[in-house]
């Protein structure tokens, strides 16, 4: 009676059995997918307890909705992407509608073409755009179990897509016993122990009879109501054992316990059926061919081995599947290492090496019991072949286990070194330590040890872009130069890019450092690349002074403006040749460079590039008063570094904030900004946020305080363009609160930085900064001379400025009437323009020379938009399609749709071409983002 019971309760019973909150919970999930809403869970839980079944439950409840189901394997952890492959196979035939850079990274990743890695969150966007598409046929369900053993590249993936559903009609739900990182953050619905009442009946189904009531309860509380538990250990043990055995049953080793009780069922079993399991559980695929055929050549028979049958622990359908994973654990685990081994060779020799080379090479390297070249040989290829589909982290274990497989000493490290290598470009920085440690410990040459610094450098840039990297790649760059003169100056010209991030925080390695060696460096043999003209404009910058370094400067900015430069050298360098050119006072050049940038990080899909690309085209975008533009940079480096995590701090908002002058906005992106930048030692962004508190405080005419800030920001620490800035808000600051000794040394080292420019940019600020010190004879000439250099530029919020302050002297000097020409157009650009502050600043002076000005308020339809709707109408509305936004802001194609909906009823429009009229490319309006 016992066991019938129990059969009644196996699988979905025993999973389901008092598990009426949970289900109701999935249920909801389902009905908000029909809705069209889109809903993430992550149901989680030990080992046995029931999410497998819950997960059963959710695909049999959701009639009428496209299933798709994936399971993360324990042996596959290394192959990158292959959960994915197993989710999104039956998609490949809809890869044609998705736009060309997602498709392209999609049939990367799958093998179905040859290609530059792909960014694995392009393949993120492409995955949800995809699934996006089929939910417009029919809602979606995505079930992934077992996500505790997803590789980190489907794992990465599939938080990405998850944190980017709203308006699918989709569910994503995971199974797993603890969320690894990549999900951790997402709505969770936790899997306990089942309750007493019910662990009670279900221990009762499994016992063949009545328990002793102190025995039963003594066995529901050491088992914590785990369903499988309760389950499986009493299978074939006596009331006595049960009695005495359960006391050993600790909170921490149920799992060990359930497989002991496995492992006790599996050595009741023939001894043919013992190792069909156990190749089984090596064959991570499970496909019957292939374990029948490994099985044949190790001896064992179908009929052989389904004879003495497998207690229910193994089914053979379409696929090979265990009862439960821990059955496939404990019985790999439990086999002897000679028995592993041999199966892992007979499935390597059954492994087709032309269709599934990557999965034979794993085995062939299980089956190996001491080094061998060859084996070796073949995984470094399987780490090539998973590096070309974007699995960084997968290349690093492959040649992790190469490494470990090669014989020879040196050629041993040399794979160490690719492997650590690998792992700093996967985000796997702790894996990469440990190898570069193992490495250190090892033979190595004088390149060898150079390799080690320059990857715990790169590690350390990578990580954190804080003061520690310099020195790093300082004393990296210097080990190379005798050995390859080429990748030294590359290493110099990053160390000048960490240093240049590092700013005043430079503890060692600053760019004064930085520039004198580079510029003792040998200069590699071929031909002048775009990053030589650049490294070496820079170096000089510190070294010879800026006349020297201007020209080469202007040179090397242009060059990476054009088509002539390597894709590679401007994903690597594109930022640091629009600072270049900042640094010049180029501004066209600026823009140029820092579109040309953001152009090719987004066709190649690097995001990590793109991350700092448009953070740099947002700060150009803000100077030259395009605040719209602007707004939607910003949007997209926001999604952007919130997708990739690139700890990048946010100085194109820093700008637009600044520009813009609303304090209460403006503020606590500042000290936050400090305090994060000053904790990670990235002392350029500090410099920023002094900067932009200085403009904010000058809008207000807070010039005491402005002063303060200014200085801080405008110190003679060695910096390009920052410190320039700064010192004109020193200026204005200064001769407004009657520093005129202050104002005086902020213009002359001013002018030291403009000395010898014949760029309208530098030029124009260095005459507004003069007329503020100047004498009445001289201070209205080069009020004039300022306006005429700065209105044949794209700097608008600077003529803007320029026209203010000579409208103040105007003023002052009791010319009314010319001072409300001035006034009054500074007053109009700044409105136009979106500075807030600025405006009320002028809108006052105006008031003071006689001409009232009533004071224009902002959009209150504009106003009720988020952030995010308001930088989908701005695309919008300058012609982007939904795609476009969603390719540049990591959302659907539907969730745009969503959004925009909500921005027609809040702005009371019907259409798109609508949102030209409300939302004016020249308003006030356009600025409020």
């Amino acid at each position: 009676m016992g066991q019938q019971r129990g059969k009644g309760f196996r699988g979905d019973g025993a999973g389901l059995l008092g598990r009426r909150a949970e289900t109701a919970a999935l249920d909801q999930m389902i009905a908000a997918m029909r809705e069209g809403e889109s809903r993430v869970l992550v149901v989680r839980g030990d080992a046995g307890v029931g999410k497998s079944a819950l997960l059963d439950h959710v695909a049999r409840s959701a009639r009428n909705v496209r299933v798709l189901r994936a399971a993360g394997v324990e042996s596959e952890m290394e192959l990158a992407f292959a959960t994915l492959h197993q989710l999104c196979m039956p998609l490949l035939d809809r890869l044609s509608r998705l736009p060309d850079p997602q498709r392209e990274a999609l049939e990367t990743v799958f093998g179905v073409r040859a290609g530059t890695p792909p960014d694995r969150f392009l393949v993120g966007l492409a995955v949800l755009s995809l699934m996006s598409d089929l939910s417009e046929e029919r809602p979606l369900l995505c079930l992934v179990d077992d996500a505790q053993w997803l590789d980190r590249a489907s794992a990465q993936v599939l938080g990405f897509v998850a944190r980017r559903l709203l308006a699918e009609s989709i569910a994503l739900v995971f199974g797993t016993r603890q969320p690894g990182r990549e999900l951790r953050g997402l709505p969770e619905l936790e899997v306990t122990g089942l309750a007493v009442a019910d662990a009670r009946a279900l221990l009762d189904s499994a016992t063949p009879s009545r328990l002793d009531q102190h025995i039963r309860d003594r066995i529901v509380a050491e088992s914590r109501g785990n369903p499988l538990a309760l389950l499986e250990l009493p299978r074939g043990l006596t009331l006595t054992q049960m009695a005495g055995g359960f006391g050993l049953l600790q909170a921490g080793t149920l799992p060990g316990h359930i497989e002991l009780s496995f492992l006790t069922r599996i050595e009741a079993l023939p001894a043919d059926s013992r190792l069909l399991l156990l190749v089984a559980a090596a064959e991570p695929v499970g496909d019957p061919a292939l374990v029948w055929h490994a099985a044949e050549r190790l001896g064992v028979t179908a009929a052989r081995a389904m004879a003495g049958g497998t207690d229910g622990l193994l089914s053979v359908n379409a696929r090979m599947t265990f009862r439960h994973p821990l059955v496939r654990s404990a019985v790999y685990r439990a086999a002897d290492a000679a028995d592993r081994r041999a199966v892992h060779a007979a499935l390597a020799a059954v492994t087709d090496a032309e269709t599934d080379p990557d999965r034979r090479a794993w085995h062939l390297a299980a089956a190996a019991v001491e080094p061998d070249d060859a084996v070796a040989a073949e995984l470094e290829q399987s780490a090539d072949r998973a590096e070309a589909r974007g699995g960084l982290a997968a290349a690093a274990a492959f040649l992790q286990r190469s490494a470990e497989l090669t014989p020879d000493p040196a050629h041993r490290t040399d794979r160490a070194l690719s492997a650590a290598h690998a792992g700093v470009a996967a985000g796997s920085f702790g894996t990469a330590l440990e190898l570069l440690d193992r490495a250190e410990a090892g033979a190595l040459d004088e390149f060898g040890r150079a390799r080690v610094d320059l990857l715990r450098a790169e590690a350390a840039f990578a990580q954190r872009r804080g003061s520690d990297a310099p020195p790093l790649l300082l004393r990296a760059a210097q080990t190379l130069e005798p050995l390859d003169a080429r990748l030294a100056r590359d290493t110099y010209l990053d160390a000048w890019s960490a240093a240049l991030f590092a700013g005043r925080l430079a503890t060692a390695g600053d760019l004064r450092e930085v520039s004198r060696a580079a510029r003792a460096a040998p200069r590699p043999a071929g031909p002048t690349r775009a990053s030589d003209l650049l490294l070496d404009g820079l170096a000089l910058l510190f070294t010879e002074g800026r006349a020297t370094a201007v020209p080469l400067l202007k040179q090397a900015a242009i060059t990476f403006a054009g088509d002539g430069v390597s894709i590679e050298e401007v994903l690597r360098w594109g930022w640091l040749a629009t600072a270049a050119a900042a640094a010049a006072w180029d501004f066209e050049t600026c823009m140029a460079t820092a579109d040309r940038q953001v152009e090719v990080a987004r066709d190649a899909g690097a995001l990590a590039v793109l991350a700092v690309g448009v953070n740099v085209f947002g700060q150009v975008a803000a100077l030259a008063g395009d605040f719209a533009r602007a707004s939607s940079l910003k949007a997209e480096a926001d999604a952007v570094r919130e997708a990739t995590g690139t700890q990048v701090a946010h100085y194109g908002a820093l700008v637009l904030a600044a520009l813009r002058g609303r304090a209460s906005e403006a503020f606590p992106l500042i000290d936050a900004t400090v305090a994060n930048a000053t904790a990670e030692g990235q002392g350029t962004a500090v410099q920023y946020a002094h900067w932009a508190k200085s403009v904010v405080l000058n809008a207000a005419g807070r010039y005491d305080d402005a002063l303060a800030v200014a200085e801080l920001a405008g110190d003679d620490t060695p910096e390009l363009f920052v410190s320039a800035w700064a010192l004109t808000e020193q200026v204005e600051a200064a001769a407004r609160s009657g520093n005129d000794r202050g104002a005086a040394e902020a213009l002359e080292r001013l002018q030291d930085s403009t000395r010898g420019t014949d760029e309208l940019w530098g030029l124009g600020l260095e005459a507004r900064s003069r007329g503020l010190v100047s004498d009445d004879a001289s201070a209205e000439a080069a009020f004039v001379e300022a306006v005429e250099h700065l209105s044949r530029t794209r700097l608008r919020p600077e003529l803007a400025r320029a026209h203010l302050v000579y409208g103040e002297w105007l003023r002052r000097q009791v010319r009314r009437s010319d001072a409300r020409t001035q006034l009054r157009a500074s007053y109009d650009m700044f409105v136009s323009i979106g500075m807030v502050a600025f405006a009320e600043r002028a809108r006052r002076e105006l008031r003071a020379a006689g001409e009232t000005v009533r004071k224009r308020s902002e959009s209150a339809a504009s106003d009720e938009l988020t952030a995010q709707e308001r930088q989908i109408a701005l695309m919008v509305r300058d012609g982007m399609t939904n795609p476009e936004i969603g390719a540049r802001l990591f959302l659907s194609p539907r969730t745009v749709e969503w959004h925009l909906r909500r921005v027609f009823t809040k702005l009371s429009i019907s259409s798109r071409r609508q949102l030209r009229d409300v939302m004016p490319a020249n308003g006030m309006e356009t600025a409020s983002a």
